[in-house]
């Protein structure tokens, strides 16, 4: 089923100035390579606290994460180019949701924008989220989104949207 892009917000109306319609639609096989190559930026990792995986180790975990139905995943797409993705997964007993851009598309409102959409889809409450306490971009997109900051171990903070 063809998704229909959805329009949100007056953070969507300037990214949708500058940069087209954002749509969430079915992650593709074909999307992997660039999901991939995402993950691979130092300054992407570095700023999530992640170490980016091998092709083969990273082709193994999304095929993992797509054929898990309950898994929710979708492609971000912006001006009709990808421009990473967003989901939600099971950790143990919680959701979480987790997103990833590729860095051209930072600073932009596309990640606002993307989970607001996408948390119009995944109804589930409460929804958990880690981020690095030093990736300040992403603080800043869970709180426009609802979420609040929960606890904070180390390096990690987990944030909660009720």
């Amino acid at each position: 089923m063809k998704e229909k892009g959805v329009r949100s917000g007056s953070s969507g109306s300037r990214v949708r100035r500058q940069h087209g319609q954002i749509q969430l639609r079915s992650v593709r096989e074909s999307d992997l390579p660039l999901f991939y190559e995402h993950q691979r930026d130092p300054i992407a990792y570095e700023m999530v606290g992640f170490t980016p995986r091998d092709h083969e180790a990273f082709m193994a975990h999304w095929h993992k994460i797509m054929a898990d139905r309950s898994n929710v995943i979708k492609t971000i797409v912006v001006g009709g180019e990808i421009a990473g993705n967003v989901l939600s997964f099971m950790r143990g007993d919680t959701r979480e949701v987790g997103y990833w851009l590729g860095r051209e598309f930072w600073g932009k409102g596309i990640a606002t924008t993307a989970l607001s959409l996408f948390l119009q889809r995944v109804k589930v409450r409460p929804l958990f989220a880690g981020v690095a306490k030093h990736n300040v971009g992403s603080i800043k997109v869970l709180e426009k989104c609802g979420f609040s900051l929960l606890t904070q171990e180390g390096e990690e903070c987990l944030f909660q949207l009720k």
